[in-house]
């Protein structure tokens, strides 16, 4: 579980949403605090520089040659200072040159006395502080200088209790935090979105390719709904099972068939040498049996060499010498080699084609053991005193080569069963008992490896006959 995807993108998630609220309420709340300190003074600023107008406007100062101070004295004065619109918590003072307090809106909060403004404000028009301690808690403060004709006659200064200013702070880092809540709420549905639509059918797939490397191929529990590439992933997954189950199967019957082929000619060698070791079958009888002996090592040989040439297709992809050559010409010596064949069953093998020539492009070696295979196939299964045809002939730009024989034919269920190694058909073997069931299999190789095709039709008690097509050559 824990070495889990799934595990491992919820830890991840875990991780994330703790680190993005620690982040959020450290660097991001310290930020967020700064920019609204700077909003509200900008806004305590703006109303400070109003006040400072109001004062000019209305001739709140006094001047004269030996002093220029704030006018505090005028009847209507407190009167018309206590009618500036101010929000609640904020504190209107007005102070003179000397830095000393000539009004207040709350006279119970004034301190005993102001610093230095240009100290306290250090060259900004802000400052968060207590004014060096001369009051009870933090204020924001703004100040506005009460200036006409370049003269200065004191100062608008504005104070907003911190705390206020941190309320409102506060609201946007709960509106801050609550969308980050619920958008880490949205990501966990998407989680167990992703849970249910790829983590459940990814587990599927993982326990079913267990099942599979343990060789148990007919696993059924790889069962996968959704239209997507997880389908997709499933299917070549039960594809491939289901191939490498055939697989197994054709390993199991090649294993099968080949110690069969090989056990019944080693059996006989070995019964017919003891024999004659023993005594049982006479000296002059042993020659004989010498010939049986003999046969059965060539039916061992020609065994081993169809093995090794389907070992070589299969391990090189049947590589190919292509050239151009005449059919005839190998087709006609390759019936010349069945003289004796055909003469022990009164065969005859007859050559049909209109042209002189046929001009092929392929690998000569490897077509003429298709002729040769086909032919042999052809006499094993003809009965005595029968005619195997081979006709050549010219269709859609290429040659194709038919070889047709009168024997026993095969079955339409066995007909594509023919092609599989050490397949073979009881009732259309004829009196040969011999074959390795591996010819047709090297024929269907060679055809495919040219890129071209072979066919069988076939009628039981009728006969059979094989077409394949090659390219032309060019001449």
């Amino acid at each position: 579980m824990k070495n889990s995807i799934y595990y491992k993108i919820l830890i991840g998630y875990i991780i994330f949403a703790t680190l993005s609220l620690l982040l959020i309420n450290t660097v991001i709340s310290y930020k967020v605090m700064n920019m609204e300190t700077a909003r509200q003074a900008a806004e305590l600023s703006s109303q400070a520089d109003s006040v400072s107008s109001y004062c000019i406007k209305n001739n709140y100062y006094v001047h004269n040659s030996s002093n220029s101070s704030f006018n505090s004295s005028s009847d209507n004065y407190q009167k018309n200072m206590d009618r500036i619109p101010l929000t609640q918590d904020i504190t209107l003072w007005i102070a003179g040159p000397a830095n000393t307090i000539l009004y207040s809106s709350f006279p119970q909060e004034n301190p005993e006395k102001l610093p230095n403004l240009s100290e306290y404000f250090k060259n900004t028009y802000y400052a968060v502080g207590d004014f060096f301690g001369e009051t009870k808690e933090e204020w924001l403060t703004v100040y506005s200088p009460i200036e006409k004709d370049g003269q200065n006659y004191g100062y608008v200064i504005l104070n907003k209790p911190m705390p206020v200013v941190k309320n409102s702070h506060t609201r946007i880092m709960n509106m801050i935090n609550i969308t980050f809540i619920m958008m880490f709420a949205i990501s966990m549905i998407i989680l167990v979105i992703f849970s249910v639509c790829v983590y459940k059918p990814l587990t599927k797939i993982m326990t079913a390719s267990k099942e599979y490397a343990m060789g148990n191929y007919k696993y059924k529990g790889l069962k996968i709904h959704s239209q997507d590439e997880m389908k997709i992933l499933a299917d070549s997954l039960t594809f491939m099972s289901s191939a490498f189950q055939n697989l197994y199967t054709a390993q199991k019957k090649f294993i099968a068939n080949i110690s069969h082929d090989f056990r019944s000619p080693l059996t006989s060698i070995k019964g017919y040498v003891e024999a004659m070791l023993d005594g049982t079958i006479p000296l002059k009888a042993q020659e004989k049996y010498l010939n049986i002996v003999l046969s059965e090592t060539e039916r061992l040989n020609k065994l081993t060499g169809s093995l090794l040439t389907l070992n070589s297709f299969d391990a090189n992809g049947t590589m190919l010498e292509l050239t151009d050559f005449d059919f005839l010409t190998i087709a006609k010596s390759t019936i010349a080699s069945f003289e004796g064949q055909c003469n022990a069953k009164n065969i005859k093998i007859r050559l049909n084609h209109e042209h002189n020539a046929y001009l092929v492009h392929a690998d000569q070696m490897k077509i003429q053991q298709v002729i040769y295979n086909l032919i042999d196939n052809a006499i094993k299964f003809s009965p005595n005193d029968s005619e195997i045809i081979i006709t050549v002939y010219n269709k859609n730009g290429k040659v194709f080569i038919a070889v047709k024989d009168f024997g026993v034919g095969i079955s339409s269920e066995n007909q594509l069963k023919i092609w599989d190694r050490f397949y073979k058909v009881d009732d259309s073997r004829g009196k040969d008992k011999k074959g390795t069931g591996l010819g047709l299999a090297i024929v269907k190789e060679i055809i495919v490896a040219h890129n071209e095709n072979i066919n069988v039709i076939s009628t039981e008690g009728v006969g059979t006959q094989f077409v394949f097509s090659l390219s032309k050559g060019k001449g």
